[in-house]
């Protein structure tokens, strides 16, 4: 499972590291070569997307998420729990609504083309079937831990404060 996480982590790293290499292609090629080359864009393009979106479903975590902290930390680790409850299910639901409309758009894109790299889209935006379905998956376990009564894991900013606060 750690070997799993950590390639899981490596991939927008990875992404992250291709995106600076087309960079600097497209930037020699352009100024030094005088000759631009479309193809770094579309790189950087889908990496961009990749990176987001699988980033966001696969690599990052509950504690790594975006709270309204002035609200979500001014309240009860119970208040805390209903508000991971009722968020994991508005998002769950959202998901698992759209699925099928995505499914559709995905497998209709696989006929057209990118234009220098001759990938079919429906490669490219498959990572947006991969962002629904980790993200219905991560839900329904924030939704199943927190009906069981289990505190979110805190965040570095939480963690950061609790030290300020015993020091």
């Amino acid at each position: 499972m750690k070997h799993a996480r950590q390639l899981a982590d490596a991939v927008p790293a990875i992404l992250l590291a291709a995106m600076f290499v087309c960079f600097i292609i497209q930037v020699f090629m352009r100024y030094v070569m005088d000759s631009p080359v479309g193809w770094t864009v579309e790189v950087c393009v889908i990496a961009w997307l990749w990176i987001l979106l699988w980033g966001q479903s696969v690599s990052a975590t509950e504690a790594d998420e975006i709270r309204f902290d002035i609200v979500y930390g001014s309240v009860r680790p119970s208040v805390r729990r209903w508000f991971r409850v009722i968020f994991s299910v508005f998002l769950v639901g959202i998901y698992a609504w759209s699925l099928p409309a995505l499914w559709d758009f995905v497998t209709f894109m696989k006929i057209q083309k990118t234009s220098y790299l001759d990938i079919r889209f429906n490669w490219v935006y498959s990572v947006a079937l991969i962002f629904s379905v980790a993200s219905i998956l991560r839900y329904l376990w924030i939704l199943w831990t927190a009906a069981k009564g289990q505190d979110a894991p805190a965040t570095a900013a939480e963690a950061a404060s609790r030290e300020d606060g015993e020091a």
